[in-house]
């Protein structure tokens, strides 16, 4: 059975001047959250897409890593993941996100590091928010002993 998944945006005034707000109503974790162009290409606090972006992916492919280390064997201890999403403002026709680059530490007892590295890609293969870009996914796995 589908489901859907969803959050708001609102957005008033022109690109450069305007701003607006985005929220989470289904799972509350944030309602009203500035963003504005000074949030997304400089450094006025509030999110942007590409942050939210970038946690969406983070949090997808732990979540992907986790699972397909259980169908292996091994249960990791910790997971974490940074997603670096890569936007380049000069693109036609406009702003385009070029790539996400996940970089990934784990701590999983009994695994070495060439099934790490092999179950790390299978995950990334696998990750929904992975599979739904149309950008390239690039992947940094660290092995924490």
């Amino acid at each position: 059975m589908a489901f859907k998944r969803y959050a708001d945006a609102v957005w008033q005034g022109d690109l450069q001047a305007g701003n607006g707000t985005m929220s989470t109503p289904q799972s509350g974790l944030f309602e009203a959250q500035n963003y504005s162009f000074k949030t997304r290409f400089g450094d006025e606090k509030g999110t942007n897409p590409e942050e939210l972006l970038a946690a969406a992916h983070a949090g997808c492919f732990s979540m992907a890593l986790s699972a397909v280390l259980g169908k292996a064997g091994f249960t990791p201890d910790r997971i974490q993941t940074r997603a670096e999403v890569t936007m380049e403002p000069g693109m036609d026709p406009g702003p385009t996100v070029t790539g996400v680059n996940l970089v990934v530490e784990a701590s999983v007892p009994g695994i070495d590091d060439a099934t790490f590295q092999q179950i790390a890609e299978g995950a990334k293969a696998g990750c929904v928010i992975s599979r739904a870009l149309a950008v390239p996914v690039s992947l940094s796995a660290t092995l924490k002993g």
